[in-house]
């Protein structure tokens, strides 16, 4: 453990080196911790191929490199835990009936905009898995969901979603590296097809400000970045305060306190992993949650099995029940000691150390032998992916979001859904570098009808463990389609109606 600790750090500082000596790392929003995990990757694949029988490089692959690979599975179990731990901000303007476009409408069409990429990306991943995938690879449904995993979920969805993946009750052993890969390109092609985009729509008169030019200062490194930039733009972790709690310092650090409150958190967690677990199999012996005897049709066992309720509860990872027991420590302690105990900011930033750590194990011990011959079928997602972000971008925005800044809202959905946030608001600020339009704004206000649900939400999980395994592919497929027909055709109508409403 020693020794992953020490290899993660150096590859964070090593990271940290080359982020500041390449300015373009730092103007595309690089996070340090991919960096840092990508020449880790490079380094132990070359070690790997340079000398194979090496003994030095055999201790490492079953000491820290071992190690690392268990890093994801429990570092994600503590991100979720600081969730609901924090408090959330409430502070956000409650409404926007002072924006043009109908009131309320520009946010909520803008939310709707958000399900229709999202839940398109699993949609169509159900389509090319069904068709083009499992004739060919012996890979489960939930295989579709490694779009959304990658592209809109990003690294730390990948992480989660690994673990779900790898769950007996889906079997995919190499989700976590198949998503871990679809989320560095989908990062990298939404940086590249983002400015690409750009350039395309200054030339159409697509933007608000066609004026602004992408050859401009503003293509460099982002204005502010160390200071934190405009009020839609992406924090600035090294400017909030850690360990702000009133607590006497002479009793206890007050960052020492946050870190309890997690670690409590956790514990709650996997003692409610158990909880639950064992309860299923005490209902099962009992009742109506009573599993039938073993018959003669193997089929029918197989099935039973897997609608079984322990199958069921067994699926759910450690970090759904760390999730609820942040919940439960905010509750417990909001009600005996005061809220002012937890410092929601300190917290927030302990879990972003966690998931930056996360990224640079995933990263670094990707088992590329494991994934690749399954390269074609990655290809096959990544492919359709791309297209059905970009068509997204440049064809339903347009028909969907507000006439006055679709475009510059439609790139935010575009960085999003191909990566991160932050890369959104990165080709944002290359044609609205102060925001004079209102699609951070927009984009910010819509974040809750989506955010708890998809990208890595609740649905994101739930779905492969309580649908896509216990259904035929096709029906998911079908569905799935036929709910996108809707809420493309509601998201349509809608535009049409406010835009006709404002032109007469």
């Amino acid at each position: 453990m020693i020794a992953a600790i020490t290899i993660a750090s150096a590859l964070l500082l090593v990271g940290l080196v080359v982020r500041q000596s390449m300015g373009w790392f730092a103007s595309a929003r690089i996070p340090v911790s991919l960096i840092a995990g990508a020449i880790g990757l490079l380094v132990w694949q070359t070690c790997q191929f340079a000398f194979p029988s090496n003994d030095w490089v055999q201790s490492l692959e079953t000491g820290p490199i071992a190690s690392l690979r268990q890093w994801p599975g429990w570092l994600i179990a503590v991100v979720f835990a600081g969730m609901l731990l924090a408090k959330t901000n409430n502070n956000q303007p409650s409404s926007a009936h002072t924006e043009s476009g109908g009131g309320f409408s520009p946010v909520a069409r803008e939310g709707l905009m958000v399900w229709i990429i999202v839940v398109g990306q699993t949609t169509v991943g159900l389509w090319v898995t069904w068709l083009f995938i499992q004739p060919w690879f012996e890979l489960p449904n939930s295989t579709a969901m490694l779009i959304e995993t990658g592209f809109a979920g990003g690294h730390g969805t990948a992480a989660a979603m690994g673990t779900v993946l790898q769950s007996d009750s889906i079997g995919l052993a190499e989700g976590l590296d198949l998503g871990i890969l679809m989320a560095t390109a989908g990062l990298v092609y939404g940086l590249i097809a983002g400015m690409v985009c750009i350039h395309i729509g200054i030339r159409a008169g697509w933007t608000a400000r066609t004026e602004t030019s992408v050859d401009s200062e503003q293509t460099g490194p982002v204005p502010g970045a160390a200071k934190g930039v405009g009020k839609a733009d992406v924090p600035n972790r090294g400017t909030t305060p850690m360990g702000v709690a009133r607590v006497n310092g002479d009793a206890m650090d007050p960052l020492l306190l946050q870190i309890v409150w997690i670690a409590l958190a956790f514990g709650i967690g996997v003692g409610l992993q158990a909880a639950v677990g064992g309860l299923a199999g005490v209902l099962e012996t009992w009742g109506p949650f009573a599993t039938e005897a073993v018959s003669d049709d193997a089929s029918r066992d197989v099935l039973r099995g897997r609608l079984s309720l322990t199958s069921i509860v067994g699926s759910f990872p450690l970090f759904i029940y760390t999730l609820f027991g942040g919940a439960i420590v905010r509750a417990l302690v909001v009600r005996t000691a005061g809220a002012h105990w937890i410092d929601s900011d300190s917290i927030t930033r302990l879990s972003g150390t966690s998931m930056d750590l996360l990224v640079v194990a995933a990263v670094s011990t990707l088992n590329l032998e494991a994934v690749a011959s399954l390269w074609l079928a990655l290809l096959i997602l990544l492919i359709a992916g791309i297209v059905w972000s970009t068509f997204c971008l440049l064809v339903l925005s347009r028909k969907i979001l507000p006439r006055e800044h679709w475009f510059e809202l439609g790139l935010i959905n575009f960085g999003m859904s191909t990566g991160t946030t932050a890369t959104g608001f990165v080709l944002l600020r290359v044609i609205d570098p102060d925001l004079r339009t209102k699609a951070a704004e927009h984009y910010a206000l819509a974040a809750p009808l989506s955010a708890p649900f998809i990208g890595g939400g609740m649905l994101t999980v739930g779905l492969p463990l309580l649908l896509l395994e216990r259904v035929p592919i096709a029906v998911s497929a079908i569905g799935m389609t036929a709910i996108q027909i809707v809420l493309i055709g509601l998201a349509i109508r809608w535009k049409n109606r406010v835009d006709h409403e404002d032109q007469s």
